[in-house]
């Protein structure tokens, strides 16, 4: 199962490396690919996981989730 976030405010690939890692630091996340020219994260998920808590990792890293499908 993947979900793909549209991130805002990702200017390089050091915003990627930091929206990779935190997303991958979640236990039910197997891969997150990040793009900041696409201004995205498609999310591999071993498990369920909440639309919410997903918002919170990037947010925390100060980027801002536009939406999650």
């Amino acid at each position: 199962m993947t979900k793909t976030l549209k991130i805002e405010g990702m200017m390089c690939g050091h915003c990627e490396a930091r929206v990779k890692k935190s997303l991958e630091a979640l236990e039910q996340v197997s891969e997150a690919v990040v793009s900041h020219e696409a201004g995205t994260a498609v999310v591999t998920l071993k498990s369920e996981v909440s639309d919410e808590i997903l918002k919170q990792t990037v947010e925390q890293q100060d980027y801002k989730v536009c939406s999650i499908e």
